[in-house]
């Protein structure tokens, strides 16, 4: 998308990205600890105001407060792992709704394993990174997320995808907590995995709820 189309017609995702490549780049300089987790917290915090401006009917309100308390449990996981975790654990749960209340009519097994694997197999591999039972309780309203995500009438490529990148962030993070070594890996790639999940999944859905209601609107017309 060109720059000129977003400062004119998306400026809240500009502005979005403009944020979290902020903090990445400036996270490990002396800005001052509040100025940064604020930082933290306005690009995802953008996307929720995006979702409001641009995506019609209640589904964009339900996004809307998914990507509000992820932003709030970008700024409070600052504080502690617990208080982000539950913020982030709310998100899960509105997200869970937003996902039910769209099903997608037909699934192909394939894509009916893969969801279950994302159930399964996402608070197994996060015990396995962390070896923390709170933080596998936690993952699986993550693992429930992703999977209902998959399985929504929202596009794959898009949601389902970037829900997948979200439990990948997570695991990084994981990772950090346990034995499980992966170097500097999770400081450079947890906040672009994430952020670029978030991204997709707003976009993703708030561009096909604008679809439907083009469609709506030409077939009333």
């Amino acid at each position: 998308m060109p720059q000129r189309a977003l400062v004119e017609h998306r400026p809240w995702l500009l502005l979005a990205i403009t944020a979290a490549l902020a903090f990445y780049f400036l996270r490990d300089n002396p800005i001052g600890g509040v100025w940064l987790i604020a930082l933290k917290g306005l690009g995802v915090a953008c996307l929720a105001i995006y979702a409001l401006r641009r995506g019609p009917g209640p589904d964009a309100s339900i996004l809307a407060a998914v990507m509000m308390f992820s932003a709030l449990g970008d700024v409070g996981i600052e504080f502690g792992m617990m208080q982000g975790g539950a913020l982030f654990a709310i998100s899960h749960a509105i997200a869970i709704w937003l996902y039910l209340r769209n099903p997608r009519e037909h699934h192909s097994p394939s894509q009916m394993a893969l969801a279950a694997a994302l159930l399964v197999g996402t608070p197994l591999v996060s015990w396995f990174l962390s070896g923390d039972i709170m933080v596998t309780l936690y993952s699986v309203a993550l693992g429930a997320m992703a999977a209902t995500a998959w399985i929504s009438r929202f596009p794959r490529y898009r949601v389902g995808i970037g829900a997948v990148l979200f439990v990948i962030s997570d695991w990084l993070i994981f990772s950090e907590l346990g034995t499980f070594d992966l170097g500097v890996l999770p400081h450079y790639l947890i906040w672009p995995f994430y952020f670029a999940g978030q991204f997709m999944i707003a976009t993703g859905v708030v561009q096909t709820l604008r679809h439907e209601l083009a469609e709506e609107d030409d077939q009333a017309a």
